[in-house]
């Protein structure tokens, strides 16, 4: 019960990572906010948790949602002790072919979205004055470049760079800020990748899946429980000298 009486906020919290995350924070104790664009299926996810935990429609495209879904975790949990800036999306395509619709809707999400979420619940945990956690996730594509992702790959490097600076921002109030940069993770948006390869490399369906599932050191793709015990160990005590890194769960795909 590492997160006894914490409320924890997990934005795209309603599937995949976050759905995983937001089940094991609440085994370990913690009141869970479920925060997703996905409205019934956060409220269905909270139901399914149990333990007081509540579902929340959050489009972190738009300050007001954000602004909303802080205050109402505040009105109904009392406070907002840890943040899991989960919500992302995924496109690809070759350099020449890049769209502006598809740099600004993915830059929207994994950039914009996560600083301004992160800002919203940072002004509280000063207010409150009782430090907390706050996690981010990133992706090994914001390791490296790769020549069909270069939009997604930049703005996982912004996230990666969002962390560090704002952990040191933050950390003289007692809010530590970390990021968790997952690997290859087989979820529904894994699936919508797999498609998008199939397409611009010629592939069957499911094929990129099995290559990079084969060429994981550990032998396998992840899995979303895979990246739960890294966010449940940034979010507690455990995790308190740790500050503004970013944590590879990847099966040893990249070493940093």
């Amino acid at each position: 019960m590492k997160l006894r009486d914490r409320v924890a906020l997990v934005t795209g919290g309603a599937r995949g990572i976050g759905a995983a995350i937001c089940r094991r924070y609440a085994a370990e104790g913690a009141r869970v906010a479920v925060a997703d664009v996905l409205e019934a299926d956060a409220a269905a996810l909270a139901s399914e948790i149990g333990g007081g935990a509540f579902g929340l429609r959050l489009d972190v495209t738009q300050r007001a949602s954000i602004d909303e879904a802080v205050s109402r975790t505040v009105a109904t949990a009392g406070g907002i002790d840890i943040l899991v800036n989960g919500a992302g999306i995924f496109d690809m395509a070759p350099l020449l072919e890049i769209t502006e619709e598809s740099f600004d809707r993915q830059f929207a999400v994994n950039v914009k979205g996560l600083l301004f979420t992160l800002q919203a619940v940072a002004a509280h945990m000063v207010e409150r004055g009782r430090g907390g956690k706050i996690i981010n996730f990133a992706s090994q594509a914001g390791r490296r470049g790769e020549a069909l992702v270069a939009v997604y790959c930049a703005s996982k490097a912004a996230v990666i760079s969002i962390t560090q600076s704002a952990g040191l921002a933050l950390i003289r109030h007692g809010i530590n800020v970390n990021g968790i940069a997952p690997g290859v993770v087989d979820t529904p948006m894994w699936d919508h990748v797999d498609a998008l390869f199939a397409r611009y490399e010629g592939l069957p369906i499911g094929e990129k899946k099995r290559q990079v599932g084969a060429s994981v050191p550990y032998g396998r793709m992840g899995t979303p429980e895979d990246m739960v015990g890294a966010a449940v160990f940034l979010a507690s005590a455990d995790a308190d000298y740790i500050v503004a890194q970013t944590l590879n769960v990847d099966g040893g795909n990249w070493m940093s």
